[in-house]
């Protein structure tokens, strides 16, 4: 079986929708790093020195390769990237081995299977 890792950079008040929406799209788990920061096109406003930004929170992936791309597209509707400029970004990345989801391979197989 073979994975991708998809990352997603999302406003911290989606991440809830955004962890539930790749999960219903055939997610089997995630990874959540908070207190993410990063900058786009426009450099971050500040106020006296403080940075006026909303929080960010990184999602980390591991997804079975042919349920990638509708889990990232998932993502990024229900995280408005593609409406609402600023609001985030997600990318997949290929992985080339991963241990440690033995008990997800079962399940994935089943999921995989009803897809194609």
């Amino acid at each position: 079986m073979h994975f991708k890792l998809l990352i997603a950079f999302v406003d911290d008040d989606k991440t809830d929708n955004v962890l539930k929406a790749a999960r219903d799209a055939g997610a089997t788990g995630a990874t959540v790093l908070n207190n993410a920061r990063g900058e786009g096109l426009k450099e971050s406003k500040t106020f006296f020195g403080l940075t006026l930004e909303t929080q960010r929170d990184m999602l980390l992936f591991l997804v079975e390769e042919h349920l990638a791309r509708q889990i990232l597209e998932e993502i990024a509707r229900v995280g408005e990237f593609d409406s609402k400029p600023g609001s985030g970004i997600a990318i997949q990345i290929d992985v080339e081995d991963a241990v440690g989801v033995t008990g997800q391979v079962a399940k994935l197989h089943e999921i995989v299977e009803e897809e194609l």
